[in-house]
């Protein structure tokens, strides 16, 4: 989520290009506007939104600590203690993507992203598009990433652990 191409860099570069004025709500390190994209984080049954759920902010009352969401038609309201369900969606990592779908999708790979550089990854980000992907990345990234199938073996010692307590 961090670096020059991180989520948290990508959501303020975009955010400050495509919505840079109007009245904020602010929360932490947060910062929410009328026209912002946002991504519900976890569910949250009383108000009927679920992980994973894309909205648009519609109404900021920064005086009150209050947020109205629109998801998919539905107006849903927050207050200053609910906003750490939200997070900017104008950019979103790989893994918060996963089971969904947008019209278009740019990946950008970079080698300080080493740790996350894998085959199964950038497939499940590009695959993610409907209509358009595009990937940027210089060809080091791109080619350390397709080199790692991402199922490295994982030494958790589950066998050795199941094995100890069940066999007593």
């Amino acid at each position: 989520h961090k670096g020059e191409v991180g989520t948290m860099a990508l959501n303020d570069a975009l955010r400050g290009r495509l919505n840079p004025r109007g009245p904020e709500l602010v929360r932490g390190s947060a910062v929410f506007r009328a026209g912002d994209k946002v991504l519900q984080t976890r569910n949250n049954y009383e108000k009927d939104v679920f992980n994973g759920d894309l909205g648009i902010v519609v109404a900021v009352d920064p005086e009150q600590g209050e947020l109205m969401v629109d998801f998919d038609g539905r107006d849903v309201a927050y207050d200053r203690t609910d906003l750490d369900e939200l997070s900017p969606a104008y950019a979103i990592s790989v893994h918060k993507s996963q089971g969904s779908e947008y019209p278009a999708v740019i990946v950008p790979l970079l080698t300080q992203h080493y740790v996350m550089l894998r085959r199964n990854l950038i497939y499940t980000a590009l695959t993610r598009a409907r209509r358009l992907a595009v990937l940027i990345s210089p060809k080091r990234a791109l080619a350390v990433g397709l080199g790692k199938s991402g199922a490295e073996k994982r030494f958790t010692h589950l066998r050795f652990r199941l094995q100890e307590k069940f066999n007593r």
